[in-house]
């Protein structure tokens, strides 16, 4: 009699770990009648009761979209899918509006450089290009010293 009742008893309390376990880790979207923590109480109050009560009432069913012979729906009428695609859509149309920005742009490069300057480059506010500018830490003459200790020219 003792060894059934130290089984049962042992039965009760994985039964009782388990329901507050699973109450623990489920989809709180999902939980019926109380909120999570007062289950976990009542489980733990009342373990036997509390598990069962559990499992019977607070534990939702899954969302079932679509038939009830768990056949797939038509993609007109899946609301997922359709956002999907009205996303896409999206996602295309700016994509296709940000390359003809681009195009527009390489465009205007093009239009705007000279001979021998890269597309894209700007002229300086002094006026001078490229090699026509002075290096602010170049020497003032050929042969002078320069920064690294050499000669320049």
């Amino acid at each position: 009699m003792a060894r059934l009742l130290f089984g049962l008893g042992v039965a009760a309390v994985i039964f009782t770990i388990y329901a507050v376990a699973d109450c623990a880790f489920f989809d709180r979207t999902r939980i019926r009648g109380l909120r999570r923590g007062w289950w976990i109480v009542v489980i733990l109050i009342v373990p036997i009761i509390g598990g069962l009560l559990w499992f019977i009432i607070g534990r939702g069913r899954a969302n079932r979209v679509g038939p009830s012979r768990g056949g797939a729906i038509a993609p007109d009428d899946d609301a997922d899918f359709l956002r999907r695609l009205r996303t896409d859509a999206e996602q295309d149309e700016r994509i296709r509006r940000l390359e003809q920005e681009l195009a527009e742009l390489d465009a205007d490069d093009t239009k705007g450089s000279g001979p021998g300057r890269a597309p894209g480059a700007a002229t300086p506010p002094d006026g001078t290009r490229g090699s026509d500018r002075k290096r602010p830490d170049a020497p003032d003459a050929p042969g002078e010293v320069g920064p690294s200790g050499r000669p320049n020219g």
